[in-house]
């Protein structure tokens, strides 16, 4: 089985490559709009607190977990970087509209401000948390992959997770909500939010082991074979 990249400069295409960025790029952008709304799981006494990003966010965790294992890290970190730009491009506009007067008719002034009206300080806890961690992810998984070969994926998926949704994790939570919450509800949203990330990965290797040699068929390639490191 090939081991063997091929060249970053190698004129052969890419079949897939444009549908995932694309994939992973929606799910980033519906995601931040998601995790403008808290929500709790359980009872008023014993609860789990989440965001609505919770619900497609940890995709792009193993969206980027195929970018890198079957392109690189090159390929990768160009998508990262496209969804952080993508990110603030939206997160400009929501806030270029939030202060255009409204129209004479337009009643939800209120609720778009509410709802989609940037705060700088959750917009930097944002990108600096997915930039970090999604770099960290792909970076992790490659590391791995160049250090021990191409065995044990689960160990390359999980590990980088693992490495990428905490430094996530924790510059966002830190970022946007240190000391605008109880210590208590802090902690818990971080926490839950952590754990609920990697094992949803867990959760998911069964269906992230055939979507990755799916692609590498579309692409042409071998067993384990990648575009680039």
């Amino acid at each position: 089985m090939s081991d063997s990249p091929i060249p970053s400069g190698s004129a052969r295409p890419t079949r897939a490559l444009d549908i995932i960025s694309v994939a992973f790029v929606a799910l980033l952008l519906i995601s931040n709009i998601a995790a403008t709304k808290a929500f709790m799981l359980g009872t008023s006494t014993h609860y789990l607190i989440f965001d609505g990003g919770a619900i497609l966010f940890p995709l792009t965790y193993i969206i980027g977990d195929v970018l890198s294992e079957v392109y690189g890290f090159a390929r990768a970190r160009r998508v990262i970087i496209m969804g952080f730009v993508a990110s603030f491009l939206a997160s400009l506009t929501f806030f270029i509209v939030q202060y255009l007067p409204p129209a004479p008719d337009y009643d939800n002034q209120e609720a778009f401000a509410a709802v989609l009206g940037v705060v700088w300080r959750a917009v930097v806890a944002s990108l600096a948390g997915y930039l970090a961690g999604q770099l960290l992810n792909s970076y992790v998984l490659v590391w791995i992959r160049r250090r021990w070969g191409a065995k044990h994926l689960w160990a390359r998926l999980i590990g980088s997770t693992v490495v990428g949704e905490a430094a996530d994790t924790i510059l966002f939570c830190t970022i946007l909500f240190y000391g605008e919450m109880t210590l208590g509800n802090f902690i818990n949203y971080t926490v839950t939010g952590y754990f609920y990330k990697v094992l949803l990965e867990v959760i998911l290797l069964p269906i992230t082991y055939p979507v990755i040699a799916a692609i590498r068929r579309t692409e042409g390639l071998k067993k384990d074979e990648v575009f680039d490191r």
